[in-house]
C-alpha cells in the first residue's frame, strides 16, 4: 500500500542539519514505491545511498543539482524537439539515480535477453520460411499492414543470421512489484548516449556513493557492441585487410537525438555520417572523404526504416543512402539493425508473444507484458470492449492519428472505449487497445522535497554473431512529468541515471586504446569525412568572422562618441553594411550617431535579420560541435561559452521598453569579454590541434575570411577617401589591430605610405594583408597535397597571383581625386581569390564536383 502521508526520513535524512527538512511525498495511492515500503521505511538500497551521502551531502542537494545543470550546459547535452520549432532544448537530467539490486537485476537480466532472442527469432522467420504466418501465430495483416515491414528484404540473410544486434526493451513495475514489459524498440533504439552521459554526470555528483554501492559500469557494454560489429564488418570485407570501417548513420542536426548520435559516436570511435556523405559504387558503400572515397563495411543507423534507401523504400528521402539495400543484400555491408526489422515493434505483437514464445524457443515468457488486445482480432476486440471501460487506445502501426493528431508515448492518454467503438470496428487492424497501467513512482528531488514520479526503464541488449546476448548493466531511465498520460521526453520527461548495484568489485574495463605496437603507428591517418571537412573549414570561418565583427563593433561605438564621428559616419555605417553587423533591408544613409548605434545594437542578437554577431557564435558552435571529436574539452568549452555567456547577455541588455534604452556599461562589458573568449579560440585552434588537414581545413577558412575581411576595411575607407584624415587613419589602426606597432616603429608620425606598408605589405604582421594572404596559398598547397594530389596544386591561381601583387609605391599612388585606385584594385582582386579559393575547396572537397581552373581577374 502507498504512504498516504508526507514524512521526513526517519534514517539518515531525519538527521541532516538543514535549515529545511528533506521530505518525502507519497506516492498515489495505487502505485509500486520505489522509495519507501509499505510501513513507509526507506527501502535498503535508499537507505544506504542516504547513509553513504551522510548529513553533508543531503544538505549539498541543492547544490549538486545546480551542478548537473551547469554541466548539462557546459557539455550543451541537447534534445530536439519538433514542438519547438528545432530549437534544443537542454537535456533534463534528475539528481537522484534509479536503482536496482543484484539480485532483482539478474531476473531482468534473463528476461532481456530472452526477450531479444525471442524478437531476432521472429524477424528472421517472417522474411525467411513465414512459418508464424502460415501457422497462425501472427496474424499476416499485422505483419504486412505495417509500415516496418519491407518486402525488398524477404528473402535477405545477414551475416550470422542475426537481424538485430541492438534491442531496446522498455519496462516498467506494477502496483505487486513485478516488472512488466511495456515495448520494444529494434528500429534504431534511442537513449544508449543519453544513458552514458548521465552516468558520466551523476557518478561524479556522487561519487562515495557510486563506488561504495559498487555500482556495475558501463564501458564493459560499450565494447561488446563494438566488438560485435566489427565481427559481423568482417565477414565484408572479402579478403581486405585491416579493420572494418564502421559508421553511425544519423539523420543529421534536426534530430531529435541528434547530440546523442555525436556523443556516442565519439564514445565509440567510429564515424558520424549522414546519407549525403555517402555513396554507392558497384555495389559497395563509400564514405566521401577530404582525399576521395573510402570503404564502409558497418553502419549503425539511426534512420527509421522507411527512410535508408530512396531508391527501393521511400523516394522522398533525402536522408537516406540511395542503393543501400542493393550494398546490404550484395553482402558488402553489414546494417546494424536490418532495415525491415521495425515491425515486431507494434504494440499489437505483446498479445501474440507467449504462444510464440513456446512455439520458436520452447520456452515460457520470463517477464509478462502490458495486456494488450489487437482489434483485428474479432475475439480479443470484442474482450477488450466488454471488460474495460477506460483504456489505452493506440495505433497498431506508424501513421495512424489519434484524435487528429500523432499518438505519444505507450498511448494517447486514458480513453473511455465507447466513443472509440465506431472507429475501431470501421478499421479493426490498425488499432490496439491497452489496459491501464499504474507503473510505479521513482524518487524525483526538487527544493528540498522529494516528490514520486511515473517511470519507465529501457534496457538495452546486444548480440554477437553466434546469437548470443549481453545486457548493460543499467539503462536510460524515464521519469513522466506532471500531468502527462504517459513517459516521453517530447512531452516534458526528465531523464535520470540507472544504478545496477553489485555485491563484487566493479569492473575496471574502459575504452581508451589498448598499448600499440610499431606497425599500429605505420596505419594512415584519421579520417576526414567530406562534411566534417566542412565543418572545421567554417567553424573556423564563422570563429574569424565573429572576431572581426565584435572588434568593429567596438571600434564604432568608441568612434561614435570621438570628436571625428560625424566625419566617419558614413564609412561607418558602409563597414558595418558589408560586414553584417546591419540587416539586408536597412538603409545606408541617413543616420545619425545615436541612430547608428541603437540599429548596431538592435541586430547583436540570434534573431537579427543581419548576420549578426550572435549568429556566427550559434553557427561557429553547429559547425564545431559536429567536429567535437577534434576539440579539446577546453576548446569547445569556450565555444559554447562565448555563445551561451553573449546569447545571456543579449538578453539582459534590452530592457523590458525596447532598444532606445540600454545598459551601456554591461554592452562594453559584454564585448570585452567576447573578444577575450573569441582570442582564446583562435588561440586553442593554432596551439591545440593536431597540424593534420583538419587544422588546415579551419587555417583556411580563417585566412580567407580574415583577407576578405581585411580587404573590405581598406576598400571601403579608401573609397570614403578617409585612409589621409585623423578619424580614418586611426580607425584602420583599430581594425587591423596595430595600434601599438605602429606608434612604437613610428612615434609621432601621421603618414600614409607606412600605415599602408604595415596594414598590407610587412609580412610580420599577424593581419598584414598580403602576408594573410601569402600565408593562405602556402596552406592551399598543403590541402591539395594532403587530398592525394601530390605536387600538383589545385589552387595554382591563387599561388601565382601571390607572386604579382602590387608593390608599396603602386599601393600608395593617388589619382586626380585622391582615390587610392591601385590600393582598391588590389583589394577587389583579392577578396576574388580568396571567394574563388573557397568555391573550389567547396567543389573539389566537400561536393566532390569537377571545377574549372581559377581564374585571376584582370
Amino acid at each position: 500500500m502507498a504512504v498516504q502521508t508526507s514524512l521526513p526520513f526517519e534514517e539518515a535524512a531525519v538527521r541532516a542539519k538543514v535549515s529545511s527538512p528533506l521530505r518525502a511525498l507519497p506516492v498515489r495511492e495505487g502505485h509500486w514505491d520505489e522509495l519507501r515500503d509499505e510501513s513507509g521505511q526507506l527501502r535498503p538500497i535508499w537507505r544506504r545511498f542516504f547513509d553513504l551521502l551522510g548529513d553533508e551531502g543531503i544538505a549539498g542537494l541543492d547544490h549538486a543539482v545546480d551542478s548537473i545543470a551547469q554541466q548539462v550546459r557546459d557539455n550543451d547535452i541537447s534534445y530536439n524537439v519538433y514542438a519547438d520549432n528545432g530549437e534544443p532544448r537542454p537535456w533534463a537530467l534528475d539528481l537522484l539515480p534509479f536503482l536496482i539490486d543484484e539480485g532483482e537485476w539478474a531476473k531482468l537480466e534473463r528476461a532481456i535477453k530472452q526477450r531479444a532472442t525471442l524478437l531476432n527469432a521472429i524477424v528472421k522467420d517472417v522474411y525467411g520460411p513465414q512459418t508464424l504466418l502460415h501457422e497462425g501465430f501472427l496474424p499476416p495483416a499485422m505483419v504486412f499492414g505495417h509500415p516496418g515491414y519491407l518486402r525488398s528484404v524477404k528473402g535477405f540473410v545477414p551475416p550470422g543470421g542475426q537481424y538485430l544486434q541492438l534491442v531496446a526493451v522498455d519496462l516498467a513495475r506494477a502496483p505487486s512489484g513485478e516488472w512488466v514489459i511495456m515495448a520494444h524498440r529494434t528500429e534504431a533504439p534511442s537513449g544508449l548516449g543519453y544513458a552514458l552521459e548521465n552516468r558520466l554526470i551523476v557518478a561524479g555528483v556522487f561519487a562515495d556513493p557510486f563506488r561504495s554501492m559498487r555500482v556495475q559500469r558501463l564501458a564493459p557494454f560499450y565494447s561488446r557492441l563494438i566488438a560485435s560489429l566489427v565481427e559481423g564488418g568482417r565477414a565484408t570485407m572479402r579478403g581486405e585487410e585491416g579493420s572494418p570501417h564502421i559508421a553511425l548513420l544519423t539523420p543529421g542536426p534536426f534530430s531529435e537525438t541528434f547530440f546523442e548520435h555525436a556523443f556516442l559516436a565519439r564514445y565509440l570511435g567510429v564515424t558520424l555520417v549522414e546519407g549525403k556523405d555517402l555513396t554507392v559504387r558497384d555495389d559497395k558503400l563509400f564514405l566521401k572523404t577530404f582525399a576521395g572515397l573510402e570503404r564502409v563495411h558497418v553502419l549503425l543507423r539511426r534512420l527509421d526504416d522507411a527512410f535508408c534507401d530512396p531508391v527501393e523504400l521511400r523516394a522522398d528521402s533525402s536522408i537516406g543512402v540511395p542503393g543501400l539495400l542493393q550494398v546490404m543484400r550484395a553482402g558488402n555491408v553489414m546494417v546494424s539493425n536490418v532495415p525491415g526489422s521495425g515491425f515486431v515493434e507494434s504494440p499489437a505483437l505483446h498479445g501474440f508473444l507467449p504462444a510464440i514464445s513456446h512455439s520458436l524457443l520452447g520456452e515460457r515468457l520470463e517477464l509478462p507484458s502490458v495486456p494488450t488486445w489487437w482489434c483485428g482480432e474479432a475475439a480479443a476486440r470484442e474482450a477488450a470492449l466488454e471488460s474495460l471501460d477506460e483504456a489505452f487506445v493506440i495505433p497498431t502501426w506508424p501513421g495512424v492519428e489519434m484524435n487528429g493528431r500523432s499518438p505519444r508515448g505507450f498511448g494517447d492518454g486514458l480513453q473511455p472505449l465507447a466513443k472509440w467503438e465506431k472507429r475501431i470496428e470501421a478499421m479493426p487492424d490498425a488499432f490496439t487497445i491497452q489496459e491501464l497501467f499504474p507503473g510505479s513512482h521513482a524518487p524525483r528531488y526538487e527544493e528540498s522535497t522529494i516528490a514520486g514520479r511515473s517511470s519507465v526503464l529501457r534496457v538495452y541488449a546486444i548480440a554477437d554473431m553466434e546469437g548470443g546476448w549481453s545486457v548493460m548493466p543499467g539503462g536510460f531511465t524515464r521519469l513522466g512529468a506532471e500531468r502527462q498520460p504517459s513517459v516521453s521526453m517530447q512531452y516534458g520527461s526528465s531523464s535520470v541515471d540507472t544504478w545496477v548495484l553489485s555485491s563484487h568489485p566493479s569492473s575496471t574495463l574502459s575504452l581508451l586504446p589498448t598499448p600499440m605496437t610499431p606497425d599500429d603507428l605505420a596505419r594512415k591517418h584519421r579520417t576526414v569525412s567530406s562534411r566534417a571537412a566542412e565543418n572545421l573549414f567554417w567553424a573556423g570561418r564563422y570563429g574569424e568572422r565573429a572576431e572581426n565583427n565584435t572588434r568593429l563593433m567596438r571600434v564604432i561605438l568608441s568612434s561614435l562618441e570621438s570628436n571625428d564621428a560625424e566625419g566617419l559616419l558614413d564609412t561607418m555605417v558602409d563597414l558595418a553594411w558589408q560586414c553584417g553587423l546591419l540587416p539586408p533591408g536597412a538603409p545606408r544613409s541617413g543616420y545619425t550617431s545615436a541612430s547608428l548605434e541603437r540599429m548596431l545594437v538592435a541586430n547583436l542578437g540570434e534573431g537579427s535579420a543581419a548576420s549578426s554577431i550572435g549568429q556566427n557564435l550559434a553557427s561557429q558552435a553547429r559547425a564545431s560541435g559536429e567536429i567535437r571529436g577534434r576539440l579539446s574539452t577546453d576548446h569547445w568549452r569556450t565555444i559554447l561559452a562565448a555563445r551561451n555567456d553573449f546569447r545571456d547577455a543579449i538578453q539582459a541588455l534590452h530592457p523590458v521598453r525596447g532598444i532606445e534604452r540600454y545598459d551601456r556599461v554591461l554592452l562594453t562589458r559584454t564585448l570585452e569579454t567576447l573578444s577575450s573568449q573569441l582570442l582564446a579560440i583562435s588561440g586553442a585552434q593554432g596551439d591545440r590541434m593536431t597540424r593534420d588537414e583538419a587544422w588546415r581545413l579551419i587555417f583556411a577558412g580563417r585566412h580567407i575570411e580574415r583577407v576578405a575581411t581585411m580587404a573590405t576595411f581598406l576598400r571601403t575607407a579608401a573609397k570614403h577617401r578617409q585612409i589621409a584624415t585623423p578619424g580614418g587613419f586611426d580607425l584602420l589602426l583599430q581594425l587591423f589591430d596595430s595600434t601599438l606597432t605602429y606608434r612604437s616603429l613610428y612615434p609621432g608620425r601621421f603618414e600614409v605610405p607606412p600605415l599602408i606598408d604595415l596594414l598590407v605589405v610587412e609580412p610580420t604582421n599577424p593581419r598584414g594583408l598580403y602576408g594573410v594572404y601569402k600565408r593562405l596559398c602556402t596552406k592551399l598547397v598543403e590541402i591539395s597535397q594532403a587530398a592525394g594530389r601530390g605536387a600538383h596544386s589545385d589552387f595554382s591561381a591563387a599561388t601565382r597571383h601571390a607572386a604579382s601583387l602590387r608593390n608599396l609605391e603602386a599601393l600608395c599612388t593617388t589619382d586626380a581625386g585622391g582615390m587610392h585606385a591601385e590600393l582598391v584594385a588590389a583589394c577587389d582582386e583579392l577578396e576574388a581569390q580568396v571567394s574563388a579559393a573557397a568555391h573550389e575547396i567547396s567543389a573539389r572537397y566537400f561536393s566532390h564536383a569537377k571545377t574549372q581552373s581559377l581564374q585571376v581577374s584582370s
